[in-house]
Order: structure tokens, then sequence, then C-alpha cells
């Protein structure tokens, strides 16, 4: 379709039921059309009118399984209504031309796709990874141009990286393969790009999400081949929404936080002469304490524990949604983050205990709720954002309460969507 019959298309209203089925909140849909309308004509800018084609892949929050997935465990996670979407144009010069918001155009020749070690950690290296990925999984590729947005919010534990990565996926196959490759391969593809040419060693959970879409359970007890079960679970029927609050805490100096949690139950492992906590039995760990404490220290069995009942709670998460029981649910993901914090204890820094600001955000999350409501620490934790499913009722005064203790704007009220990587048009 002509970027001028697409953009008529939109402001004209015939979009608006497609919108509304895409990004679930009413109230955002005309937020919605006006930054499609942008996306169109800042393409025009750069590629010229003609014909264009919509595509959108959506960031992604972890409802359960935290710190799980590097032992091979479970994880349920859900794609949002915050998204990455792309005007796109074929072409026949082999050349893959995109611009992102404000970035410079990044140009990717699809015959030339070697890993190189000064690409690593650039929007390139992303690119030129899927593509490869797509042409070793015997996919076919070809040139295109695009413009894409992004309001997946930068470094909240929503995965925007890993929505480039399924749009770019998805792209392909909507180009090329006629939206022939699955999104569980596409996400496979995704993560491929982020381990091996961006440097990053990712698990799959984020790229799963987003290609999946909805909420999406994940075992992976057979990492070169999980298990994705998708459920059909809309939380606004049950009249809650997720809000995620980023509570601006500051990200550095905490690598060696992240590092230790799977340095410590990999430790618990090993010790059973295992290479992951999921080929240990959780009561041999139990029996095993004594010696374990005088080994490894107790926080190394406190975390181990922690991922043997997370992986239950997760089982019992996807159990309540299939049976429609949300009072259960949300009682699992209150379980779940109490043990974050007692067990895992990844809500705050020991080295820096004078800043608590996830402390602060789960405090003032249970007194404003009380039942209208449960949060949780989300992501890796230690800074950075929580999760709180909130009763719609209650959502403007929840935004309101963080808001003014983390500033303005921290509090997003989000929806689940039910698509992952998808072609709007």
């Amino acid at each position: 379709m002509q970027t001028e019959i697409i953009i008529k298309t939109i402001e004209d209203g015939k979009l608006d039921d497609r919108l509304l089925d895409i990004y679930v909140d009413s109230t955002k849909l005309i937020y919605q059309k006006k930054r499609y309308v942008n996306a169109i004509k800042e393409f025009e800018k750069h590629y010229g009118m003609g014909d264009a084609e919509l595509f959108s892949a959506p960031g992604r929050s972890e409802v359960g399984g935290n710190h799980t997935d590097h032992q091979h465990g479970e994880v349920l996670a859900a794609s949002i209504n915050l998204d990455t979407i792309g005007v796109v144009r074929g072409t026949n010069d082999n050349q893959i031309r995109i611009i992102s918001d404000d970035y410079d155009e990044v140009v990717i020749d699809v015959e030339d796709l070697e890993a190189r070690p000064e690409e690593k950690e650039t929007t390139k290296a992303l690119i030129k990874g899927v593509v490869a990925g797509f042409v070793k999984g015997g996919y076919k590729v070809g040139g295109f141009c695009a413009y894409a947005t992004s309001d997946v919010l930068i470094g909240a534990g929503l995965s925007s990286s890993a929505a480039f990565e399924t749009l770019i996926g998805t792209i392909l196959s909507g180009l090329y393969n006629n939206m022939g490759v699955s999104p569980v391969e596409i996400a496979i593809i995704g993560q491929y790009a982020e381990n091996v040419y961006f440097g990053k060693p990712c698990g799959l959970m984020d790229q799963m999400a987003c290609s999946v879409g909805n909420l999406v359970h994940i075992d992976f007890g057979y990492p070169k081949n999980p298990q994705v079960e998708k459920l059909d679970f809309n939380m606004n029927d049950y009249g809650y929404s997720l809000c995620i609050t980023d509570t601006k805490g500051s990200h550095a100096d905490l690598t060696d936080e992240y590092a230790a949690i799977p340095k410590e139950m990999k430790a618990v492992a090993t010790y059973f002469g295992k290479e992951v906590l999921r080929e240990v039995d959780m009561m041999d760990v139990v029996k095993a304490i004594p010696q374990l404490r005088e080994k490894l220290g107790d926080r190394s069995i406190l975390r181990a524990l922690h991922f043997f009942t997370e992986n239950m709670r997760v089982q019992e998460e996807v159990t309540s949604m299939k049976q429609g029981n949300i009072e259960a649910f949300l009682r699992i993901v209150k379980a779940s983050g109490d043990s974050s914090f007692k067990y895992l204890q990844n809500v705050y820094s020991n080295g820096d205990v004078m800043n608590q600001n996830i402390s602060v955000a789960l405090l003032m999350s249970d007194i404003t709720l009380k039942d209208a409501g449960v949060s949780r620490v989300h992501g890796g934790g230690f800074a950075g954002t929580i999760q709180a499913f909130v009763k719609n009722d209650y959502v403007l005064p929840y935004k309101m309460q963080m808001d003014s203790i983390f500033g303005e704007g921290s509090c997003k009220d989000l929806r689940i969507r039910k698509y992952g990587g998808m072609k709007v048009l």
C-alpha cells in the first residue's frame, strides 16, 4: 500500500479496530495513530513516498521465574503494549538500510555477514546477526529500507534489544518468507544474534516473550529445544493492569552483584557434580545444608532453594491462569516477589544499603494497594524497576503515589498484548 494511502487510512480511523486489538488500551489510541503517522512521514523523508508495510514487535515483562533461566529453569513472561514498529519497503539491491529514531542510518550488505569484533555491542551487529541466523536456518533474505521507532523503555527490564531483534526477524519473515518463520525460530535467531554478533551472553526468555506474544510459559530444561507454551489469558478481562515503576536506581557498579547469582547457584550444582541446578534434586540440597553452609556459605543455599521453589511457582501460575483463578495467580506472584527479596536477595545491594529504591517502591506498593494488587521486583533486580498487577480502578492513585516518590512518569500503566512479532498492515 502507498505511504500516503496508509496515512489517510490511519487518520480516517479505518485502522482503529486493528490498533485497539494490538494495543488493548483505548486511551492510547490517539497516541498510537499519531505515532504511526509520524513514523511513516519520517520514512518518506528518508526513503521517499511509495509502497510500504508496517511491522511491530513488543517489549516483554517477566512475570515468574526470577533468575531461573540460566539454571535451565522455567519462566513465565508476557508481551506488553509498548513496542518497536517499523515502516518497511523491500528492495532488490541486497542492502538493508535502517534508521531508528534519531540515530544514524545503519547499512548491511546481506552478502557480507561476517561477525566482526569491532562491531560488537552495536545495532549493526544485531541486524547482521539476525540476517545471518536466517541464512543459517535456510530461510530467504533480501534487502529493505526501514524507519523504526520504539517506545519500549530502555534500561527498565522490558527488553528493548529483544524487541528490535524480533522486529528484524519478523520483517524478513514477512518480506521474503511469506510470514512462514515461526515465532519460536525468530526468537532463537534473535538470541543467536545477541550472543554471537552483539557479544551479550543472554538467555532466551526475552526474545521468546517478544516474539511469541501474550503470556508465554518457557521450560529451559533442554535449552537447545525449549518447551514453549502460549497462554491465552486476558488480564484485562479480570480487571487488572500491569504497572512498571522505574525507581531510578543506578545500575552502575552492579556487574558483580548480577554475576554472583548464577555463580553461587552453579557452585551448589557443582557440589553435586552437576552443571546447573535443574539437574539437582531439591531434597538433596536440603539434606546437605550443613555441609553446604561450611563449604559455600549460606547465601548460595538460599539462592539455590529460591531456584527450586520458583520453578514450582511458575508451574502454579500457569495452572491458575488455565483455571481462570486470578486470586491464586496474584497470590503466587506475591510469593515470587517475597522469595526474590528474602532468599534470592536481589532487591538491593549489600554494598550500598543506604540506597534501597526497590525496597521503598515495594513497601509503598503494599501500603497503597492493600488488597487492590500485588507487587514484586522486576527483572535482574538490585536497582531499576518493580512490577505490579493493579486493579484498574486503583491504577491512577497508584501511579500518583509512585510518581510522587520517584518522579513524574516513573510509573507506566501497561497492558499485556496478545501478539508477538507481527505484520500490522
